[in-house]
């Protein structure tokens, strides 16, 4: 991996504009924004640019410190938000601290701050919300911080980003000719890659609410880096990760739970199922994850069937393996087979992310997607074993005529995509004939396969 860029954490009580603030530097909605605190919950990375410098912004949940909250399910949810803060503070070169100048000092925001000062951490105070001229004068308050003279911005309308930007880039690392090119050692973290490097293998970490998901992607990447507890609907974003394997990089996206439509409430929890979904699109393979314990429900097979029309490769996870009794083991499996038929070329693994059983088997399995997403097949190999294909099985009548494989092409990969030339229409089952006999051949594995058939003159 290569050097990572200067990283800028924005950090803040809860409901302050943290990831208004985000979106309003990167310039598009990357974050999710609610009016209501809590909606953040992991840290979020993007990459921005100011003047020529490239830098890593973090988006983090709201940090209350140990001591604002007690011990029910809410507050222990609070604390891990709050230690995913923590931490990419830890790890940043500057700190943003985000305050609402409507609002004024509070107890909160005097807690992060010397929690800040404490760190040997340059730190950047923005009061927010200084939507017109009237609320300058309300900016100074903020100075007790003892953090220095604050930034007034209203992230909402854009009000004084641009002063916002120069004073960040002004306190990164380096100068110069430094500006344009990472700096500092690699943090092993999405952005990381140079310009004009290939991109990554993206893998979508998805599946139904509280299904282990981030808990898997944090085995995956080493790292705790999403925030996990027992209420579903935990993640509210997705994460992503590269991590260097033996065999090259690749990046690790987690993604909310996703819930049919008509079975989300509340406009957070619909945004969080569009960002999955653009996850989805936008990889190149998915790990299906699974409730073992539960076995494949109806929404499984409605969100498989998603990802399958995504055109990525799938390897699907049974998770909590370690949970299912022996004699439930194979009806498992067996509605694996039955309810997710289409996706019989994923391989299946049975994992538990808690304990890391078995998880060893999921690099192969990511590997062996990646080779066979990129495939390109010659065309003389692909022809001559739809030749033998149709030797020894030939199309079935259709009106009274045969129809014929005149040749075929391979005209992209990510997945493999095939134009078979043909006489007449092939019906679907021997299109799903074919595909077989290809993957058979050419050990294409789990990928999806596309084959196109166009008729002869058409």
């Amino acid at each position: 991996m290569a050097a990572a860029l200067p990283v800028v954490a924005v950090v803040g009580r809860p409901n302050v504009g943290k990831s208004t603030l985000v979106n309003r530097i990167v310039g598009r909605r990357d974050a999710i924004v609610e009016e209501k605190p809590g909606v953040t919950r992991d840290r979020k990375e993007v990459e921005a640019e100011w003047s020529g410098r490239r830098f890593l912004l973090v988006d983090t949940g709201g940090w209350l410190p140990e001591g604002q909250s007690t011990g029910d399910d809410a507050a222990s949810l609070a604390r891990m938000v709050s230690r995913q803060a923590e931490r990419a503070a830890a790890e940043a070169d500057l700190a943003v601290l985000v305050v609402d100048v409507t609002v004024g000092v509070t107890e909160e925001d005097a807690r992060v701050a010397a929690l800040l000062r404490g760190r040997d951490l340059p730190v950047l105070v923005v009061a927010n919300k200084v939507d017109d001229a009237g609320r300058e004068a309300d900016v100074w308050a903020f100075s007790s911080l003892g953090l220095g003279d604050p930034v007034p911005v209203s992230a909402l309308h854009g009000r004084a980003s641009g002063d916002l930007l120069d004073e960040i880039v002004a306190r990164l690392p380096g100068s110069g000719e430094e500006s344009g090119e990472a700096l500092g050692g690699d943090r092993g973290r999405a952005g990381a890659g140079v310009p004009g490097d290939a991109a990554p293998f993206s893998v979508a970490v998805v599946g139904r609410p509280n299904v282990g998901k981030s808990t898997l992607f944090n085995r995956l990447v080493g790292d705790d880096r999403s925030v996990v507890h027992d209420a579903p609907g935990t993640t509210r974003d997705a994460v992503d990760t590269v991590v260097d394997t033996p065999d090259g990089p690749l990046r690790f996206v987690d993604t909310a739970g996703m819930r049919r439509k008509s079975r989300i409430d509340e406009p957070t929890e619909y945004y969080s199922l569009v960002r999955a979904l653009q996850a989805v699109d936008r990889a190149d393979a998915a790990l299906f994850v699974i409730d073992a314990t539960q076995g494949v429900t109806h929404q499984d097979q409605r969100l498989a069937e998603r990802v399958d029309a995504a055109g990525t490769a799938v390897v699907v996870v049974l998770n909590k393996w370690d949970l299912v009794g022996p004699e439930e083991r194979a009806a498992v499996l067996e509605a694996v087979g039955d309810r997710l038929g289409f996706l019989a070329y994923a391989p299946v693994l049975r994992v538990s992310a808690l304990t890391g059983r078995n998880l060893a088997k999921v690099l192969p399995a990511l590997r062996g997607a990646e080779d066979a997403y990129h495939r390109r097949i010659p065309t003389s190999a692909l022809n001559r074993v739809l030749t033998d294909a149709q030797a020894a099985h030939p199309p079935p009548l259709v009106r009274r005529h045969r129809p014929r494989i005149l040749y075929a092409t391979q005209g992209a990969t990510d997945p493999p995509t095939f134009t078979l030339f043909t006489t007449r229409t092939l019906p679907p089952s021997y299109l799903r004939y074919l595909e077989r006999k290809m993957r058979e051949a050419f050990d294409l594995g789990p990928t999806p396969i596309k084959l196109r058939v166009r008729r002869r003159g058409s």
